[in-house]
Order: structure tokens, then sequence, then C-alpha cells
């Protein structure tokens, strides 16, 4: 592989995912402002009065869903934003924390991913629900990409210092 092609690979998919974090903290910020818009307007019984946020928009696992992919898409945006200035400096201790903290924003995500599935098997959708679940998916998959380009650059930069005898 030719020397730098993991640093713009690595950059290049922490830009991407930067925009796709900020594209899924929108549509889950607006799914938690509409829920809370519409709350009043419903009754509700004992075990939802726990989570007291209606979503007349989806099913009964939609709350757990906008909740965690607001959480992943805020993680992802700030791990994004310190993995370019990470990757940007291409050093081993860098590398090694953007990698760590690619791993940890992948874990989230894979949570939220995983409620959307269940969203999406308990159907009845709305269409911005659905374009959420689906950018949550596309999201999973490029940070994964993501892991391996930095984890590629590990590699690279851990041979170049047995070569160099550091």
């Amino acid at each position: 592989m030719a020397l730098g092609t993991p640093k713009s690979a690595a950059i290049l998919l922490l830009i991407l995912n930067l925009g796709l974090y900020f594209i899924v903290t929108m549509i889950a910020s607006w799914a938690i402002n509409y829920g809370i818009n519409r709350s009043h307007e419903h009754v509700l019984s004992t075990p939802a009065q726990i989570f007291p946020i209606f979503y007349p928009i989806g099913n009964t696992a939609t709350g757990f869903v906008v909740i965690f992919t607001l959480i992943a898409g805020v993680v992802g945006m700030t791990t994004s934003i310190t993995g370019l200035v990470n990757v940007l400096e291409w050093n081993a201790p860098n590398l090694h924390a953007a990698s760590f903290s690619s791993l940890t924003t992948w874990a989230i995500t894979l949570l939220a991913m995983g409620l959307a599935c269940k969203e999406i098997d308990l159907g009845y959708n709305d269409a911005n629900l659905r374009t959420l679940e689906v950018m949550m998916v596309i999201v999973g998959a490029t940070q994964m990409f993501c892991i391996g380009a930095i984890y590629t650059g590990v590699r690279e930069i851990d041979a170049h210092h047995r070569i160099l005898g550091f």
C-alpha cells in the first residue's frame, strides 16, 4: 500500500462520518422535539409515564431509538472532530487515541442501529423515522470502514518504527 493512503482514506471517512452524524443528530433532535410538543395532547398510562415523551409517529421502540441515536450522533460528531485532529498529526499516540475513540463510537452506533432494526421489525414508522433508521445503518458501516483505515495507519506506523528500530 502506498505511503499516506490510509491517512487520506481516514481523513475522507472522518469528514463523511462528521456529516452523517450531523444529519442523524438533526433528525433525532427533530423527533425528540416533535414528541415533546405532542406529549401534552395524550394521557399516558402508568408504565408510559416513566418515559414521558409520547411519539405518535412511531411504535413502542421509537423512544429508545431516538434517544440512543441522539447520543450516538453527538458522540460521533465529537469523535470525528477529534479523530480528524489526531489523524492529521499521524503519529502512534494520536492514531491509537483516534482508533480507540472510533471503536467506542462504533459500539454506541451499533447499539442505536440495533434498536433501529428492532423498530423496523415492529413496523408502523413515519418517513422521517425510516430516514433515521437508514442513516444509522449507513453510519454504522462507514464508521467500521473508518476504524479499518485508522487501524491500517497504526500498523503502518508500527512497521515503520520497527524498521527504524524505535
